[in-house]
């Protein structure tokens, strides 16, 4: 029998939720407090990201997703875009003839399974600092204070906490913010998955994915997690109101997508 097994036999139930919530406080977000306040390696990555602050002030940037929609999208007319990649993107990059101007990755299931693949990469990556035992700390690689637990907020500050709101697409928005585009435009953001099941719940590929552009995506023996789309529109909200805000805007570009809370555009009139 594992160990975490027998020792609930023997624990009262409300002294194993007690420590049990300890220590998931711990690994979410008490640590990520520590480490900013006595940690050097934060400090210099900290400063690092300041580098990003408003650098792109009042132009605009494509939030590129991995739906199926990407197939049927143009990548080539974001040639002389800013572009926020997202997890394996990178599957896109030879097939399509295209390559994000950056990559974003939070999920701590992508990043343990890829994070060989995102390290290779010879672009800007924003990874969560949870996964920072993976990266060197050179000067494509900058770490994000990034968590799941409450409170569920928006944050333009990029140096600070960031919320990930059950999808890393929220996590491109905030950024985007803190780089200062004016205009954030949202495609291959399909907020659609054929794949059912309870949100969140972590799932062992048994086969081809279907939900992403790529079969190989979420290929066979891939662990991941199910979408929460309620939660991921609560995130969208967030955005949306912190952009309008400060007179900035959210546009969903994607092509046939299901996600209704930002203005639809048509992706080739953009050009």
């Amino acid at each position: 029998m594992p160990i975490k097994q027998s020792l609930k036999k023997v624990i009262p139930e409300t002294a194993w939720q007690c420590a049990s919530n300890r220590y998931w406080a711990w690994y979410n977000r008490d640590r990520h407090l520590v480490a900013r306040i006595f940690s050097p390696e934060w400090m210099k990555n900290k400063q690092r990201l300041e580098t990003w602050r408003d650098r792109f002030a009042g132009q605009r940037c494509f939030v590129v997703g991995n739906g199926p929609s990407l197939q049927r999208t143009d990548l080539s007319k974001l040639q002389n875009e800013f572009t926020l990649g997202m997890n394996r993107i990178y599957l896109a990059f030879e097939e399509y003839g295209f390559q994000t101007s950056c990559l974003v990755s939070v999920n701590d299931l992508v990043l343990e399974q890829c994070y060989q693949d995102i390290e290779a990469l010879s672009l800007p990556k924003f990874v969560t600092w949870r996964a920072r035992k993976y990266f060197n700390a050179d000067s494509d690689t900058f770490f994000l204070d990034t968590d799941y637990t409450l409170p569920e907020n928006f944050n333009g500050d990029a140096t600070g906490r960031l919320y990930e709101g059950f999808t890393v697409t929220y996590v491109c928005l905030q950024l985007a913010y803190f780089m200062g585009f004016e205009q954030a435009i949202l495609i291959g953001v399909d907020h659609n998955f054929a794949t059912k099941g309870p949100a969140n719940a972590v799932v062992t590929s048994q086969g081809d994915d279907p939900n992403h552009f790529s079969a190989q995506y979420f290929g066979k023996g891939f662990r991941w997690q199910l979408p929460d789309l309620e939660g991921s529109e609560r995130a969208y909200r967030m955005a949306k109101q912190a952009y309008q805000a400060d007179g900035r805007q959210i546009l969903d570009a994607t092509v046939g997508g299901k996600l209704n809370v930002f203005p639809k555009v048509d992706y080739d009139g953009l050009f």
